[in-house]
């Protein structure tokens, strides 16, 4: 495993923008994987304006279900890419709730994400989103997944060697090192 690390944070707490500069001073050959499925005219202008920032030396592959098996087939490959970018572990839960996932088959699929991630020669830097913050949500569903994401970081924190909880645009060093780009 080469430096990996989970980037986490509430929302707009700048925890993208940090990974995107972390990754680009990792190395030259990137690629990000995005895991939003695009609904409406609103998401679509972000994704553009995400993809205008990142500029053209990046690849993208946009990964909405089988993550950990699609993740696995990139690290492996026999010229795969120096820095892998992950955004985000919510959107991916989010859409294995959506398609019906039960809770145990989503914390067995982050698990096995966490093992291909661990054990990737690749620098992999994954972000995900705080929900222990927050409020309660209201309705069973917002509970539902307020739990299992915050289930799924915490498997991921116990796996990756470094974690940097974001806030205000500034990292705060919760496991291991970062040296801010």
């Amino acid at each position: 495993m080469r430096d990996s690390i989970l980037f986490v944070g509430g929302t707009r707490s700048g925890k993208s923008a940090l990974a995107q500069k972390w990754a680009e001073a990792v190395g030259t050959k990137r690629l990000f994987i995005a895991t939003l499925r695009v609904r409406d005219w609103e998401m679509q202008k972000r994704v553009q304006k995400h993809q205008e920032e990142r500029g053209a030396n990046w690849a993208l592959c946009e990964i909405d279900h089988n993550l950990e098996q699609r993740v696995e087939e990139i690290v492996t490959q026999a010229d795969p890419p120096q820095v892998l970018l992950l955004d985000c572990v919510s959107t991916w839960i989010t859409n294995l709730l959506e398609d019906g996932c039960q809770e145990d088959t989503i914390y067995t699929q982050v698990r096995s994400f966490a093992r291909i991630v661990a054990a990737a020669h690749v620098a992999c830097g994954v972000v995900t989103t705080e929900v222990g913050l927050g409020v309660v949500p209201m309705t069973p569903l917002g509970r539902q997944f307020r739990d299992v994401l915050g289930q799924a970081n915490q498997i991921l924190a116990a796996s990756m060697p470094n974690v940097v909880l974001v806030s205000c645009g500034l990292p705060l060093v919760l496991k291991g090192y970062f040296c801010a780009p």
